[in-house]
């Protein structure tokens, strides 16, 4: 039976999002519900991802559409005073405090202000629900299986472990994430969180 998809999107002009192929441009505040139609049917889960694409800098890279509950515009975020570089601190999302980590921080790129295309994807790990700042999210597409190369031994240092896989796309190369990997630890945000809610 066809499954169904929910992101709750905050968003502004312009947005394009692509659904099975086709750019959806949205006007307002929307929920976008991503349905995998009849022709899906017939789809092998195990040949194929089904990801959200987001942008680093120049650099594209994918989480399994499975670990995102939704994807919001930029919030106020409170710092964590002595966390890692790459926490950006936390924020109030519908009444839970929710740790934010910069990606760009994270896998080694220069930090910058944030933009209008500027997105937090929020994803649910092992460690709980997380806010990842991305620059970016740009679609949301299924990619073969066979299209999908392992990292080679130069990808698979220890400061980018994260990086699972590498897509080849008609224009573009995409490194497929791997969650857990590229939040090694957030024991110490999510302590900080919890003396910030009990302080609030």
């Amino acid at each position: 039976m066809p499954r169904s998809y929910f992101f709750f999107v905050a968003l502004e002009v312009p947005l394009i999002t692509t659904i099975q192929g086709e750019a959806i441009y949205g006007e307002r505040d929307m929920t976008m519900q991503l349905n995998e139609s009849s022709s899906d049917e017939d789809a092998d889960p195990a040949t194929e991802e089904h990801v959200v694409v987001f942008r680093l800098a120049d650099e594209y890279y994918a989480l399994g559409i499975q670990t995102v509950q939704e994807i919001v515009r930029m919030p106020a975020i409170t710092s964590i005073p002595g966390a890692d570089t790459w926490v950006e601190g936390v924020t109030n999302l519908r009444g839970r405090v929710v740790p934010v980590i910069d990606l760009r921080r994270r896998c080694g790129i220069e930090a910058t202000d944030p933009t209008a295309d500027t997105r937090i994807v929020v994803v649910n790990s092992s460690a709980g629900m997380v806010g990842l700042i991305v620059d970016a999210v740009t679609e949301v597409t299924r990619i073969p299986g066979e299209q999908i190369e392992p990292p080679g031994v130069l990808v698979t240092g220890a400061a980018n472990a994260y990086i699972r896989g590498v897509a080849k796309l008609e224009n573009r190369l995409v490194s497929l994430m791997d969650l857990e990997g590229v939040l090694p630890s957030l024991a110490d945000a999510d302590e900080s969180s919890a003396e910030h809610q009990r302080a609030a």
